[in-house]
């Protein structure tokens, strides 16, 4: 009893710490804002991206001259893709040294999925379901960022998409809101640590806000057109989760939201975020996003463009160099009240408060941490994990995999099995060029079996290290005869295709989703002399493979794994890790399925039916190629006894299944908790996931697993937006995957 209240004391003495710390900051913002002149506070929303060596001699004219005095007179709030503590250090100097107030900058980086240590893209991560292990991959992000000078990432994107062709579904977390949600707070956690003012923690970014990865036809920055029940249940609640979790910044973004940009939306910005929310942090515009609104022809100008920002909540120019330019005139003329510049500047000036800046501007800018922490051991380790964990196995026909690890001739071909560079992914702007692990390094980590490599066929042609666009080879087939011929003599043949890493992510919209090149044709010259073909595809987005899934026995999904990606595929080969990943996002047939996604909506015609009047298409069947949630493992796993409670008086509800792994090895498994809400006054999805859990079991072992669903699990958002809990049947369904599930029901009065 008295520890129970020692322990309730100590949580109310930390609450009233964090009040009175808070009140603190505050007031020192008061301070400070009545300090500044309307220029200055102009300024502290003002943000430009690297455009000299801060360490070499000063511009002497021009436009980069003038943006170098902006830094001095105290004109700008913050910088991007100014990297390395000396670097940071000296441009930290300019502003603090020189401008009146001396206001540290805030320094931000796209760091997405590592910095130089190189993690698995997100949509790679996602598929581990391993939160401890995403949140952990953005510590180590984290710890490597901060010590370079960085405290600001642009990260995480917790856009829901369901359509492969957008090139940036790499970046995000897949297709599911719930899943969505808690890799959101995940990566937030893993970015800002407990104290965000420690000089190993960086400021997290949620963007793009909001809808921006429901682009129509997948074409990036295009115009996105939802209902409001998709977006209040499927867009916003990561973007919920995440202010919910303490994000320090938003991001808006570049599409436009029932005819109004997201940047100059005062429903999304003001009214929801600022708003409802409740939301404490400051608003960052995405790049030029502001100006864009010109050519969104919503905007007349970029004087008018500023106005529309400003008062829709967007607090920071990034690159549009507008609100420099335009606002202390806006002000003037009183298109834009004054107090909601002070606003804006609040919030910024908040979350520099919290990072410690005004305590120490360089507090993030030592060198020799810099040196000591950058592809430390313990970054290369945590890189590694996350790596095997995010690998799906897709296909094992026949038990092809794990492969022997002595005796066998093994024929290595295609043309990313030594590929040092687009492992790497995308959005890897630190990372250091063809650093990645190749999945030849990896094998050969395996000695005692005889391995022969051959590219097959080229990829791409020709190489830079962030290219505008990649050429792909159509025509070159000269090495396809040397695959051949080795993959005759072979026991078994390892294929690595897939996607180049510069494939996907922005600006890299496809079409076409199957196998880029001349891939497709490699594939079946060698199926022709040797049908033991395990295929290792490397990608950044859901391939439409209906060929490969016809005609090969084994198919694993190694995404862009990141540094350690070499040595997770071969240890994933070997059986050395007992592949656990299960997909994020559902894999089409064909790309004319797409957009495809496992909780859709019934309609009114949901079939199957003996006759063409229901929905379907004639030349191809519904179903994905692979669903949501689907993964395969060296073991196999038995759901049983799925038991349902009545529900309390609070509305809660007790679900248990008893999961037994049936085979020969140790593995884990992702249990699965779907629901359906079968009547409601605004349509439900045939299935939401609203719970999951990555179980560990040896080779014969059987555990009984609880989820609880309450009101948080079971309601919904109306078209109003308020979130409603209804009476009527709900159908349970638990299982390894979306489609393949036990199914029990209850009441809910």
């Amino acid at each position: 009893m008295k520890k129970g209240i020692f322990t309730l004391l100590a949580a109310l003495l930390l609450v009233n710490i964090s009040m009175a710390q808070n009140d603190a900051t505050e007031a020192q913002i008061d301070a400070l804002l009545a300090k500044m002149t309307l220029e200055e506070k102009i300024g502290q929303m003002n943000q430009y991206s690297g455009f000299f060596d801060a360490t070499g001699p000063a511009p002497a004219e021009g436009y980069t001259k003038e943006r170098y005095e902006h830094i001095k007179t105290g004109m700008v709030g913050s910088m991007l893709n100014v990297r390395g503590a000396k670097e940071v250090r000296a441009m930290q100097e300019l502003a603090v040294e020189n401008s009146r107030l001396g206001i540290p900058m805030i320094f931000g980086f796209d760091v997405i999925h590592g910095f130089k240590t190189t993690t698995p893209i997100p949509l790679a991560e996602a598929a581990s379901w391993d939160l401890e292990a995403i949140e952990q991959s953005a510590r180590v992000a984290a710890i490597e960022a901060s010590a370079a000078g960085l405290n600001w990432t642009f990260a995480p994107m917790v856009d829901i998409s369901r359509d492969a062709r957008w090139g940036r579904v790499m970046e995000g977390a897949g297709e599911d809101p719930y899943l969505g949600c808690m890799i959101a707070k995940a990566r937030v956690n893993g970015f800002q640590g407990q104290d965000l003012s420690a000089n190993n923690t960086i400021a997290a970014c949620a963007k793009h806000f909001a809808a921006y990865g429901f682009a129509e036809s997948g074409k990036d920055y295009n115009t996105a057109d939802i209902g409001l029940s998709t977006l209040y249940n499927v867009v916003l609640p990561p973007f919920k989760a995440a202010a919910e979790a303490g994000v320090a910044t938003f991001m808006n973004s570049f599409n436009e939201l029932n005819g109004i940009p997201a940047t100059g939306n005062v429903f999304l910005q003001r009214d929801i975020l600022k708003g409802e929310w409740a939301y404490k942090g400051f608003v960052v515009s995405d790049w030029g996003s502001i100006t864009e609104m010109i050519d969104h022809s919503y905007a007349e100008n970029g004087l008018h463009a500023s106005e529309l920002a400003v008062n829709a909540g967007s607090d920071m120019d990034m690159e549009s160099h507008l609100y420099v330019k335009h606002l202390k005139k806006l002000v003037e003329s009183g298109k834009i009240a004054e107090a909601k510049i002070d606003d804006a500047v609040r919030r910024i000036l908040r979350a520099k408060f919290q990072l410690g800046l005004f305590d120490d501007p360089y507090k993030y800018c030592d060198e020799t941490r810099e040196e000591t922490l950058i592809y430390h051991e313990d970054h290369m380790a945590s890189a590694l994990d996350i790596a095997k964990k995010s690998i799906v196995l897709l296909k094992n026909e026949g038990g092809l995999l794990p492969l022997p690890k002595e005796g066998k001739k093994i024929a290595l071909i295609g043309p990313l099995a030594e590929d040092k560079n687009s492992p790497l992914g995308n959005w890897r702007l630190a990372s250091d060029d063809h650093t990645a692990i190749s999945v030849v390094e990896g094998m050969q980590a395996y000695p005692s079996n005889e391995l022969t490599v051959s590219q097959g066929v080229a990829l791409i042609e020709g190489e830079t290290s962030f290219p505008s666009h990649v050429k792909l080879n159509e025509d070159d087939r000269s090495g396809m005869s040397k695959a051949v011929k080795i993959a005759k003599k072979a026991d078994v043949v390892i294929m690595v295709l897939g996607e180049h890493g510069f494939q996907s992510g922005e600006g890299r919209s496809r079409s076409n989703l199957g196998l880029p090149g001349l891939q497709q044709e490699l594939l079946e010259a060698v199926y022709k002399v040797n049908k033991n073909i395990v295929l290792v595809l490397m990608n950044g987005r859901p391939l439409a493979l209906p060929w490969a899934d016809d005609h090969i026995p084994a198919i694993v999904e190694a995404w862009q794994l990141g540094t350690q990606s070499g040595h997770a595929i071969a240890q994933v080969l070997y059986g050395d890790y007992n592949p656990s990943g299960k997909l994020p996002m559902t894999f089409p047939r064909d790309v004319g399925q797409v957009p495809i996604y496992y909780n859709y909506k019934n309609t009114g015609r949901p079939g199957p039916k003996n006759e063409v009047f229901w929905s379907h298409y004639t030349d191809q069947p519904n179903t994905p190629l692979y669903p949501f949630g689907y993964g395969l493992s060296y073991t196999s796993f038995e759901y049983t006894d799925l038991n349902i409670s009545d529900p309390t008086a609070d509305r809660t509800v007790e679900v248990n299944i008893t999961l037994k792994n049936t085979g020969n090895v140790e593995g884990e498994e992702v249990a699965q908790l779907y629901i359906r809400d079968r009547v409601a006054s605004v349509t439900r999805p045939v299935k939401e996931l609203k719970g999951f859990k990555k179980v560990e079991l040896k080779a014969g072992e059987s555990k009984t697993l609880t989820f609880t669903l309450t009101e948080k699990e079971l309601g919904f958002y109306n078209n109003e937006g308020k979130y409603v809990v209804e009476t009527g049947d709900f159908e349970v369904m638990v299982g390894g995957n979306s489609v393949e599930t036990l199914n029990g029901e209850f009441r809910l009065e």
